[in-house]
């Protein structure tokens, strides 16, 4: 028979490792973007050119941000980066037009605009490769 006292403790230390368990961990607030350009670095590289659904690990070197800027009504900015780790001996270059909305904090992906970025000053984007290294 087994004694009613181990039984307690058990179902007592079950009950607090689930309270445990289901509590987010801290970590992953300290990941999710702060600043607009954090939140901006995230939505890149949720994009499939970014590497979002790739198997193998990449990583990012001479990232770089367009924008803001104007382009028919729009508040638009470009992100460019080289990605490296998928191919061999090469890299590849990623890019994606996000659209700022106005009057709202909302950011969108543009699809098929890639040409309105010809021409823009861009400025170094460190925090896309500290995003995502930090999200690895």
């Amino acid at each position: 028979m087994i004694s009613p006292k181990p039984l307690g403790l058990a179902i007592l230390l079950a009950g607090a490792g689930g309270c445990v368990a289901a509590r987010p961990p801290i970590l992953a607030e300290a990941q999710k973007p702060q600043t607009f350009r954090e939140r901006v670095a995230a939505l890149a590289l949720g994009q499939v050119q970014f590497g979002a659904v790739s198997i193998l690990p990449v990583r990012f070197e001479k990232s770089r941000i367009a924008g803001s800027f104007e382009d028919g009504g729009r508040t638009l900015y470009c992100v460019t980066s080289r990605m490296k780790g998928r191919a061999l001996l090469d890299h590849e270059r990623a890019k994606v037009v996000i659209r700022e909305e106005l009057g709202t904090e909302r950011l969108s992906v543009v699809r098929d605009e890639d040409e309105v970025c010809e021409g823009h000053r861009s400025s170094p984007f460190p925090e896309l490769e500290a995003y995502a290294a930090r999200r690895s």
